[in-house]
């Protein structure tokens, strides 16, 4: 007997796998961007000073949309610093990071970068220190037709066709007392109802995402959606959330089940949105956006205030564990499992910050272990989310309370593909698992894909790049319709199966 059991039926589903699920996140933060994905003079650069490493390796992992500038950079941004000619931008303070802003590189380069990394860009605008005029000539710079002032200057910076950026993030964390510019959920709402009427009267074709709490903890997360969505849900597509998962006291079986906290995050951030629209009347339902998640020690950050106005200083480049790494596979999974309302997500960031990629001048590029959980994911989560049916033993955690030992989520697509994500949450026990896939098909072929480790806090560097990696497990063949495979202790792990008629 299996100490679980999974059954998938395509009749019963969640909704469409967003392709935005997989999103990054590029902020002016420590060596993100400059040594980062731009390196003048690296080796690894080529003459636009992109490192050529980074781009590969974000094709790789299966980036489709990136955020940028900010995070918190943002909010005191001005983004006609970032345009021109090089020799003429300014040298500013950002005070979000304490660090000095060369400027040199903007949105144009962003976007160009964006479309050699095949990428969607994200734009946030700054509504803490700016506002409603200035968001305007930022999407009339990035998105008009030559023909008007800001348009007409980008075609002098060398870009005719305009850049069409899809989506614009109003703002940044604007509940947090630590941005600058922090508002009240009214003076935000109201702020960003304005801003999204005159971005869309400008283009109609723009989606709007309006800040949500900048993580469940805050005193005012569940009041300040409710407030800031009263004033603005007929303008914005979507809300976001923000969330970032460590290890406390080393309570590893917590740290396993940070899914279980994601979960109730959207589940609570859906309840609220849905309540407005109740209230209002509206049609519409707003979505979500999850445009920063991932592990981040943040016990090992001594503050904004510590740090000592450099250029581009290293910041919070968390070297992480395997554990890590099941941990992220478990938070993908619960994306999945709300594939019907999280429209988009952002892991942050891409590079050198929190990242799963790491790159040191004159070294080539490396992924980092949590790379590998997002990658299979990305390549694999194709079509339509299911809800599977689980019956598994539960743990007790100190901080999720009773949650089962096994997560799932799985994805099917109409050609006979289908993919199943598991994470054993049990740090020392292994675990069986019987898959029950008759109602997608007969099985033609099966992988098993697992992340694990005898030593739990093996991590990958630029000397032993491929420390981790992951490796394939047997899989064993019940019958036409059925697999059993074991998950080892604290992994992370993927089925890929296809369908015969």
């Amino acid at each position: 007997m299996s100490d679980v059991r999974v059954v998938l039926d395509s009749r019963f589903t969640i909704g469409e796998v967003d392709r935005r699920l997989f999103g990054s996140f590029v902020e002016h933060m420590g060596r993100c961007v400059y040594g980062g994905i731009y390196e003048p003079g690296d080796p690894l650069a080529d003459e636009t000073g992109v490192r050529k490493d980074v781009l590969a390796l974000t094709e790789e992992l299966g980036v489709t949309a990136v955020r940028y500038p900010g995070g918190n950079f943002v909010s005191n941004y001005r983004w006609e610093d970032g345009v021109g000619p090089r020799e003429h931008r300014p040298v500013r303070r950002d005070l979000a990071w304490r660090s000095i802003e060369t400027n040199q590189f903007g949105l144009d380069e962003f976007v160009d970068w964006a479309r050699r990394a095949h990428v969607e860009p994200m734009m946030a605008i700054n509504l803490g220190t700016r506002g409603v005029a200035e968001a305007l000539d930022l999407l009339e710079y990035a998105n008009s037709a030559p023909g008007t002032a800001l348009a007409d200057l980008r075609v002098a910076h060398g870009h005719r066709d305009p850049h069409d950026v899809r989506l614009w993030c109003l703002g940044n964390e604007m509940d947090g007392p630590w941005q600058m510019g922090h508002k009240t959920a009214d003076e935000y709402g109201r702020l960003a109802q304005e801003t999204g009427r005159a971005m869309k009267r400008l283009d109609p074709t723009v989606e709007l995402v309006a800040c949500g709490s900048s993580n469940a903890e805050m005193p005012t997360f569940g009041s300040w959606e409710a407030t800031v969505l009263r004033h603005c849900y007929d303008v914005v597509d979507y809300v976001s959330l923000h969330a970032y998962y460590e290890p406390h006291d080393d309570d590893v079986r917590s740290f396993l089940a940070s899914g279980a906290s994601m979960d109730r995050f959207i589940d609570g951030v859906v309840a609220t949105a849905d309540h407005v629209r109740v209230a209002q009347k509206h049609s519409k339902r707003i979505n979500l956006s999850f445009d920063e998640w991932n592990v981040w020690y943040q016990g090992d950050f001594p503050g904004e205030d510590a740090l000592d106005w450099e250029v581009a200083p290293r910041l919070i480049e968390n070297a992480f564990t395997v554990t890590d790494a099941v941990v992220v596979g478990g938070l993908l999974i619960s994306l999945l499992n709300h594939s019907d309302r999280v429209s988009m997500a952002c892991q942050a960031q891409l590079v050198n910050i929190i990242a799963p990629i790491r790159a040191e001048s004159g070294r080539p590029a490396w992924r980092q272990t949590v790379f590998h959980p997002f990658a299979g994911t990305a390549a694999n989560a194709r079509g339509t989310a299911l809800r599977a049916a689980v019956e598994a033993p539960t743990t007790v955690t100190a901080e999720h309370g009773t949650v089962p030992v096994v997560d799932v989520a799985a994805t099917t697509t109409g050609d006979g593909r289908s993919a199943v994500f598991l994470v054993n949450r049990r740090p020392d026990e292994p675990i069986s698992v019987e898959l029950e896939l008759a109602h997608l098909g007969a099985i033609a072929a099966a992988e098993h894909t697992v992340i694990s480790d005898a030593d739990p806090q093996a991590r990958n560097t630029v000397d032993e790049p491929d420390r981790v990696v992951p490796t394939t497990r047997e899989v064993t063949r019940l019958d036409a319709g059925r697999l059993a495979v074991t998950l080892p202790p604290a992994s992370w792990n993927m089925i890929t199966v296809t369908h015969g008629k």
